[in-house]
């Protein structure tokens, strides 16, 4: 009987450790490293807005190159974002 409170006394003092521990900081962001504040409007095929989540603090804007040249990451904060988005969603509305 003593090994079961034991037993007990020590799953709970083992719930309450590992609750309290703090979690790492681990992110799981698609960019890395410094984001580019232009990039050439006529080069970018597509564009992938993520915003900020669990797994990632940090708002995301990914534009995918043509011909193959492969994907950068913006500056959300840059003017030339903010303006490329700002005409992409007005050409979009107007359709």
């Amino acid at each position: 009987m003593k090994s079961a409170a034991v037993f007990v006394v020590f799953a709970c003092l083992l719930i309450v450790h590992v609750q309290g521990q703090a979690r790492t900081s681990v992110t799981r962001c698609l960019c890395q490293g410094p984001a580019a504040n232009v990039v050439r409007p006529q080069r970018i095929d597509k564009i992938e807005i993520h915003p900020a989540s669990a797994t990632c603090e940090n708002v995301e804007i990914i534009v995918t190159l043509k011909n193959g040249a492969g994907k950068k990451c913006l500056n959300p904060e840059s003017e030339f974002t903010k303006k490329y988005i700002t005409a992409g969603l007005e050409k979009r509305s107007a359709v």
